[in-house]
């Protein structure tokens, strides 16, 4: 039997998390959580449930990438460097065909933060079990509330049933009173003969185009030529809504992809990490936070409001809008390339 790799994604800019998060410093790497970023925190937690890391990451993020795994004590060799972003279908068939047939891949982005490790390495244990018998593994989160920034998985018991997209409130709760849907997490574990099997059945022309792409690559680098022929796709559209061998882990520990600012909060109560935000200061001030060098004060009855600084810029949102600074983002670029 092959080794256990965990093949950490890291790739994305974290639109979501701007202006703090930007196209040159992502979200996975800034190290405000406890003095480590995300991504070393996703080291950290995994070095003793597997055998070896690789890194998947584009040209412009390699250099951090390097420099905050030695930082933690880790000397990545395996690599899969994009030119180009793909999505996560051609990112993980690209690592399946460097590994041997028989490793098993631990696929965890880079930008998660988890608790309760204990029931961490349980469920990862499980799902390395399950992936030894050929199955593809997702894990599932225990829903902790109705929440649309999430897709679900729908199971009974090991067995999935079906992907959601990320739904509107009362599809959400209805997801959860059902008490068969769990958190779709983007974690996987599969072998990679396996992966590549059912990447060839479900999406061929992101297994040729992989493979020709592979066949090219020199220590892990991909060229852009060759990136931009694979046809862009996500794992879960590619493999995991069409596969009939798809097993999911129901897992416990606390989870938050850090996706938005809301969830940043509720990360930052979970983790006591008081340091984080601070609350607007001010008479009858309801559930207001900011992100911010200096104390902020304001008007009584302020509510559910967020102010984040960054060094050229402030954003100014309600809780309620969270979800789309994205498009703040955009907006925000449109005028001034240079805050993205």
């Amino acid at each position: 039997m092959g080794d256990v790799i965990n093949v950490v994604l890291s790739g994305g800019v974290g639109s979501r998390l701007w202006p703090i998060s930007r196209a040159k410093s992502p979200k996975q790497f800034l190290q405000i959580f406890e003095q480590k970023s995300l991504f070393q925190h996703t080291l950290l937690r995994n070095e003793e449930l597997v055998d070896d890391f690789m890194l998947v990451t584009n040209e412009s993020q390699l250099p951090i990438a390097i420099s905050q795994s030695k930082a933690c004590g880790f000397d990545i060799q395996n690599k899969i460097v994009e030119s180009v972003g793909r999505n996560t279908a051609p990112a993980i068939t690209l690592a399946a065909l460097s590994l041997d047939p028989d490793d098993i891949m631990f696929i965890t982005p880079s930008d998660h933060m988890i608790g309760d490790e204990e029931l961490y390495g349980s469920a990862v244990k499980n799902a390395v079990k399950l992936a030894k018998e050929d199955a593809i593994v997702t894990f599932g989160i225990q829903p902790s509330k109705p929440e649309t920034g999430y897709g679900y998985v729908e199971y009974d018991g090991e067995s999935v049933k079906s992907f959601r997209e990320k739904p509107n409130k009362d599809l959400a709760i209805k997801y959860i009173r059902s008490g068969h849907f769990c958190w779709n997490s983007g974690m996987f574990c599969f072998k990679a003969s396996v992966f590549l099997e059912q990447i060839k059945k479900h999406d061929l022309a992101i297994y040729t185009a992989s493979v020709e792409a592979f066949k090219r690559s020199t220590d892990g680098f991909v060229a852009k030529q060759d990136m931009v022929k694979i046809p862009e796709n996500s794992i879960d559209f590619a493999v995991l809504e069409k596969s009939k061998i798809i097993k999911m882990v129901k897992s416990h520990f606390i989870w938050s992809d850090l996706g938005s600012f809301d969830s940043l909060i509720a990360y930052a109560k979970d983790f006591q990490n008081e340091e984080l935000f601070q609350m607007i200061k001010g008479e009858h001030n309801v559930n207001s936070f900011a992100m911010c060098s200096k104390p902020v004060y304001a008007t009584s009855g302020i509510d559910n409001i967020i102010l984040v600084e960054a060094e050229d810029c402030i954003l100014l949102i309600t809780k309620d809008k969270s979800e789309e600074v994205k498009q703040i983002r955009e907006f925000a670029g449109n005028e001034n390339e240079s805050l993205l």
